[in-house]
């Protein structure tokens, strides 16, 4: 059976086609882990680590600073490592998916599958690291004390959701502008790493008073993720605005990332 790779004419995800190859989602994502971590000393460790480090940085130089300029309600280490985790689903799904279909060239070339697949897939490598560091994150929780709130738990996999949401629709744009424009896998380190510093990760959106700076912190599509996240915490308040508007920005990223997709990969084998 022949397969055309036709432009779409009108918005749809596929999704009956999607689960009609489900099995490549296990398939991609399972050959990503393993290739992440073939032939390193430490392995799933590394997942771990880099958020990790990154907190103890932050805690050791301006751990003190923050929390008593915004007067934080949890520990320091808990608040910024909380955000890491987030961050680096998002950074990491958004990266991965951002490369994946100039990595996997090879494969588009020759058979037909739904091109939505490798790009998915490489986010759900991202939310596997995620729930090995929330191994640690725990442990961090009761080093320091902090009561997890259980009726608020349901906001991990909504806070979840919101990340991937955010982490696709950019993913998936910068994949398709990636086939055809080259230099974007040089532009994606360098947004990644401004976006850090201009995402509420490692500070509270409430660390300016300037009304204007912190409007544009809560329209961050991650910072409703963050609070969300933070809410499990006892004595954490939840910013719904912050959490509508940066809502507002994920589904829109998504939809569009996923539209410039869509409306794009009829050439993706030519230009792969």
């Amino acid at each position: 059976m022949e397969y055309e790779i036709k432009q779409q004419g009108k918005f749809s995800l596929g999704l009956k086609e999607l689960w009609d190859y489900r099995e490549l989602f296990y398939f991609f994502t399972w050959r990503d882990v393993k290739v992440k971590y073939k032939q390193t000393v430490l392995g799933f460790l590394w997942a771990i680590l880099q958020p990790l480090f990154m907190t103890i940085v932050f805690t050791l130089f301006l751990g003190d600073s923050i929390s008593q300029k915004t007067h934080l309600s949890i520990p320091y280490p808990v608040f910024a490592l909380s955000g890491m985790l987030l961050w680096s689903v998002f950074s990491g799904g958004m990266s991965n998916a951002a490369n994946s279909m100039v990595t996997n060239a090879n494969i588009i070339k020759k058979i037909y599958f739904p091109r939505l697949i490798i790009p998915i897939s490489a986010i759900l490598v991202a939310l596997v690291d995620f729930f090995l560091s929330l191994i640690v994150f725990v442990v961090i929780l009761f080093i320091y004390k902090v009561d997890i709130n259980f009726t608020s738990i349901i906001f991990l996999p909504i806070s979840l959701l919101i990340t991937c949401l955010s982490s696709m629709g950019l993913g998936t744009l910068f994949a398709a502008l990636n086939i055809k424009y080259r230099d974007v896998r040089y532009i994606i380190p360098f947004l990644v790493q401004g976006l850090l510093f201009l995402t509420p990760v490692l500070y509270p959106a409430n660390i300016s008073a300037n009304s204007t700076v912190q409007f544009l912190l809560k329209l961050n599509p991650l910072s409703g993720a963050l609070e969300l996240m933070r809410s499990l915490f006892t004595g954490y308040t939840i910013d719904m605005e912050t959490v509508l508007l940066s809502l507002m920005t994920s589904v829109f990223l998504f939809l569009f990332g996923i539209f410039y997709f869509r409306k794009t990969e009829s050439y993706f084998a030519d230009l792969a």
